[in-house]
């Protein structure tokens, strides 16, 4: 007999040999009929696995992320069994799962595939699927796998396994399909009722771009058809939401050519937006007792050196900058905190002094592969709303829940209420890939730990997403259709001040070294607007919109009314304009809509003889007439229910 202990730490014995899916039908039948995958010991295994050994077991459903993987990853065996049906003499790479679906790298020769042929391909794949084919794991030793893949002309399978060692090779089975695999599948293909193949995108084999370029096919499935009737809609909605169409729809940023790739240009709408988001966050942070420094966008290589950030992130930095002097070199900052440390060491501190709260805005560049390149998400040049805390080990805690309310307060202000905390903390087995004393390590993500349970904040514990100087609390939001997107993080670092030698002069007038913990609630500007714009369609928040409102005469003579009516807006802050083209109201209205602007305000004879404006809202509402200090009113109401003050 062996002994599986289940999550809830309950544990069953089962004859040496049984399966997950015996465990799942010893606890119901209805959980078997879901089961599709499961993790034993740390090791994802298919659901008809032998467990041999006593062990922790985690049975995967499709509600668990594990259990999707194991759904995307199978479905690619299928579909890479029809591309060879329908395609033959293609040469098969690497089919692997990814966060939405899967895809497959294929070297189709000379061979094409575009969208026309996704109909055929899904057929052929549901086809198979129908079968109801088990997923069969077997080892296979090194030679009969490079023999296998030798006759078949498929160097890349070939390369693949050169580098594995003997005893460790396992191919799948399902149907006349044989693939090299290392596991983690749905018990049979019966499970897959629904296949779409999304697009095609040329692919380095490798990632390498000196290697051969493959045809990568992405594709999705799901056990019910009606879910992927509802997330090909949800594909839609964001195809709308996208925030680069959006940003060129309401001008407000573009891209240049002779810029630079990954170099965003800020139009004056998106300038003026982000400007309003900038006093937002600084009015904040004044409140709470944060300094404004300012750092420059080079540095020495020198002083990225002494952080580390050169030796973890030099290739992905932009090339040295070489002076008139012999062996000085500067680089562009990709990151701001080793300028802030060098701030704090300019002057001596007593732990009186302490907290010291430095904030920044500070621009940084990395140089991102252009195939990472993405709108305003992913660029080579973006600025972060930095700020690093110095302070005692005994003020960490207070300082750290402190962030969080800050951090909170962003997203709630904007409209990010959908939230959970994750505690990212380091990957123990690879030690390799962290600075600093492991002590340390052990205080930092057991304050962050402590902070997050006496805020009250619902969180998951996450190994090895930790930075390679600290642990961090990330902020995990869900927009408006329900995508999950990482914004806001806090991190706890020993390490900076020991590489820079940060000290304070202590209460028992030693020298001692200070805490630092990086924040940044919008993460980058860039992202942050990217994100916004994507959850609230271009809708922005009122007190955030490039114009709230917008004045339409109703002939030219009314011009003259509605140029008062904007003074008297002004006069009140209120971002506003006058359409005096010669169109109709009918089509400014419908231009208006389009740009998104919150408020429409009709003026002609009844309204200038009234003193009043005909509002109407964005997405049609008529609130009829209203006297404008009457919409005043209105529109500062609206800004106080969604800004509250920090």
């Amino acid at each position: 007999m062996i002994k599986i202990t289940l999550p809830d730490g309950s544990i069953k014995e089962f004859p040496i040999g049984s399966t997950p899916m015996d465990v799942a039908r010893s606890i119901s039948e209805g959980l078997a009929r879901n089961v599709i995958s499961a993790d034993f010991n740390g090791t994802t295994v298919e659901s008809v696995t032998p467990l041999n050994e006593d062990g922790h077991l985690t049975l995967f459903t499709w509600r668990n992320d594990e259990g999707k993987k194991a759904f995307w990853h199978s479905t690619s065996h299928v579909v890479a069994q029809a591309l060879e049906e329908l395609y033959p003499g293609i040469k098969l790479t690497i089919g692997p799962a990814i966060e939405n679906g899967f895809y497959y790298d294929v070297d189709f020769g000379e061979q094409g595939i575009s969208e026309k042929d996704f109909p055929e391909i899904e057929k052929k794949a549901l086809e198979i699927a129908r079968g109801k084919h088990d997923f069969k794991m077997r080892a296979v030793s090194k030679n009969d796998a490079l023999e296998l893949y030798k006759s078949q002309g498929n160097e890349f399978k070939v390369e693949l396994i050169e580098n594995l060692e003997d005893g460790t090779i396992t191919f799948c089975d399902h149907d006349t399909f044989t693939d090299l695999c290392r596991g983690g599948h749905i018990p049979n293909t019966g499970i897959i009722k629904a296949i779409k193949i999304l697009n095609v995108a040329g692919a380095y084999w490798r990632g390498d771009e000196n290697k051969p370029q493959l045809t990568r096919v992405y594709g999705i499935s799901f056990p019910k058809q009606k879910e992927l009737t509802e997330y090909l809609q949800l594909l839609e909605e964001a195809k709308k939401r996208d925030h680069r169409k959006l940003g060129k729809e309401l001008e407000l940023f573009t891209f240049s050519r002779r810029v630079g790739q990954g170099l965003p240009l800020w139009l004056p709408k998106g300038a003026a937006l982000r400007e309003r988001l900038e006093q937002f966050l600084k009015k904040a942070q004044k409140k709470a007792g944060y300094e404004m420094v300012i750092s420059p966008h080079i540095g020495q290589k020198e002083l990225y050196v002494t952080s580390g950030h050169y030796a973890k992130y030099g290739e992905d930095s932009f090339q040295p900058i070489h002076t008139p002097k012999e062996d000085e070199e500067f680089l562009l900052k990709p990151m701001n905190c080793p300028h802030h440390c060098e701030i704090y060491n300019s002057k001596p501190f007593s732990y009186r002094e302490l907290p010291k709260r430095y904030a920044e805005f500070g621009t940084v560049y990395r140089y991102e592969q252009s195939g990472e390149l993405h709108g305003l998400t992913r660029v080579r040049g973006f600025t972060q709303d930095d700020a690093h805390i110095f302070c005692t080990p005994e003020q960490l805690n207070e300082e750290f829940k402190n962030v969080i309310d800050l951090s909170l307060y962003v997203l709630n202000s904007l409209g990010f209420d959908n939230y959970r905390a994750q505690v990212s903390v380091r990957d123990l087995d690879n030690p390799e890939k962290y600075i600093g004393d492991p002590k340390n390590w052990e205080k930092a993500e057991q304050a962050i730990i402590n902070a997050a349970e006496e805020k009250g904040l619902e969180f998951a514990i996450e190994k090895g997403e930790a930075a390679f100087y600290g642990p961090k609390l990330d902020f995990m939001v869900k927009d408006a259709i329900g995508r999950n997107w990482q914004l806001g993080t806090i991190q706890v670092d020993y390490n900076l001040p020991e590489r820079f030698d940060l000290s304070y002069k202590g209460s028992d007038n030693e020298l001692h070294r200070p805490v630092m913990i990086h924040r940044a609630p919008f993460g980058s500007m860039e992202r942050f607007i990217a994100l916004l714009l994507e959850h609230t369609g271009g809708n922005f928040p009122l007190w955030l919109i490039p114009d709230q409102a917008i004045i339409l005469p109703v002939s030219e003579k009314h011009e003259k009314y509605a140029e008062k009516v904007l003074n008297s807006l002004e006069n009140h802050e209120i971002r506003a304009l006058v359409d005096k083209r010669n169109e109709t109201v009918g089509k400014k209205i419908r231009e208006a809509e389009m740009n998104k602007i919150p408020f429409m305000l009709i003026v002609g004879e009844n309204e200038e003889s009234e003193n009043t404006v005909s509002v109407r809202k964005h997405g049609g509402e008529d609130l009829g007439a209203i006297s404008v200090s009457g919409f005043v009113d209105l529109v500062e109401k609206e800004i106080n229910s969604t800004l509250k003050s920090f």
